[in-house]
């Protein structure tokens, strides 16, 4: 007998070829059969979500979850199982001096799944600005706590922001793909200097340097040193990256998300890989919300619901190496499952440089399952819930603002 049924929902699983209404059983917190009609008598649990968008589990390939170790940091609950993401990787919240709190404290501590990345700066986002002199960077520290790690840590975190910029120039990111090089692992970087102070060409040099698994995070950054020359073009190195094999991920933030900037390189043709949210406390409240209305948002930009499905799924599972285990319902594949809404309404959502965009469908968590085991989503972090801003009242806003 299977421990947990799923009924009636539309599974969509690009990985798997899933398109249409089937049922999803769970034995041993493994996917054990993905058919349609399986018996309910079959299943000691069984969930009916027709109506629903069934897909493997959301993957969230940046977020800051180190909580009461970083000021920001959000429980990884709260922006995962309990809200339809079944994996959270952590961008860095954490440096070598600072890392054993995810092993000794967080990961035990949650549900969700989290794979971190270790900052290059060695204590990690303790503090705003993290890399503030040459001092911020142990090169020996770090390959060290990667090794004390290897398994746990997947990638080492650089920021392309000043001052570390300004005190190490590409030093800083060079001794990142050193320390990711050199431990066995991936380099993600963050482009878009939040300061302006940077020369925005840097980008140029940046990216020669990443290899292939390697990640480019806030990919759609209206701040200098993003993937846009001053004409609005690509850079070329951009196409060459990804050429490469470099993951290219969009990662919102609370600084590093523009609807213009994505239309632009939407329009020239080199689509982002994978879609995140880069959520914080202050984010997940105010700009971010959640990994649903990131993809809400994708579907607002012209994405199909299964290209939407890819870049939370497949494509995150691919870029931190765990395609053979999560990104899929296959079966004996880990049981992570997402069952989603997608609800017909009329709203709004933002970028962070004010610009807006009408949608008219919105993604609100429904189930989650994680390893075989059953969670349900919180209220949602604005007042109403899940889903996003009323057009109606924006509207009406913008209207009463303007005169």
């Amino acid at each position: 007998m299977y421990d947990l049924l799923l009924t009636g929902g539309r599974v969509v699983d690009p990985a798997a070829g899933y398109n249409g209404t089937l049922d999803v059983a769970v034995q041993d917190g493994k996917i054990a059969h993905v058919a349609a009609d399986i018996a309910r008598d079959e299943a000691a649990d069984v969930i009916d979500v027709s109506g629903n968008i069934v897909m493997p589990g959301l993957i969230d390939l940046h977020a800051h979850v180190f909580s009461g170790f970083i000021s920001n940091g959000v429980h990884p609950d709260t922006g995962g199982v309990h809200a339809g993401v079944t994996t959270v990787v952590d961008a860095g919240s954490a440096g070598c001096a600072t890392f054993a709190g995810f092993p000794n404290h967080i990961i035990p501590n949650c549900h969700t799944e989290v794979i971190p990345f270790m900052h290059i700066c060695q204590t990690g986002l303790a503090t705003t600005p993290d890399i503030i002199a040459e001092s911020s960077i142990n090169l020996d520290g770090t390959l060290r706590v990667a090794d004390q790690y290897k398994g746990l840590i997947r990638g080492i975190k650089a920021r392309m922001v000043t001052p570390a910029l300004d005190i190490f120039g590409m030093e800083m990111p060079r001794l990142a793909k050193r320390a990711a090089r050199e431990s066995g692992i991936k380099l993600m970087v963050h482009i878009g200097d939040t300061e302006k102070r940077y020369d925005p060409n840097v980008i140029r040099e940046l990216l020669p340097i990443l290899e292939a698994g390697d990640i480019v995070t806030h990919y759609f950054t209206a701040n200098p040193g993003g993937v846009l020359d001053a004409n609005g073009k690509l850079v070329p190195e951009a196409r060459e990256a990804a050429d490469r094999g470099v993951w290219l991920d969009t990662a919102h933030g609370r600084m590093n998300f523009s609807l213009d900037v994505a239309r632009r390189i939407i329009d020239q043709g080199l689509l982002p890989h994978c879609i995140s949210t880069d959520l914080t406390v202050p984010g997940r409240l105010n700009t971010v919300h959640s990994m649903a209305e990131i993809m809400t948002r994708f579907l607002g930009l012209g994405f199909t619901l299964e290209q939407v499905v890819t870049m939370s799924t497949m494509n995150p599972a691919k870029a931190i190496g765990e395609e053979q285990r999560i990104g899929s319902l296959g079966v004996g594949w880990q049981a992570d499952i997402s069952v989603l809404d997608l609800r017909a309404g009329d709203w709004v959502v933002h970028d962070v440089v004010g610009g807006h965009l009408r949608v008219d469908q919105a993604f609100v968590p429904v189930v989650t399952v994680k390893r075989g085991q059953v969670f349900q989503p919180e209220w949602g972090p604005r007042p109403w819930g899940w889903t996003p801003d009323s057009w109606a009242a924006f509207e009406g806003m913008s209207f009463a603002g303007c005169c």
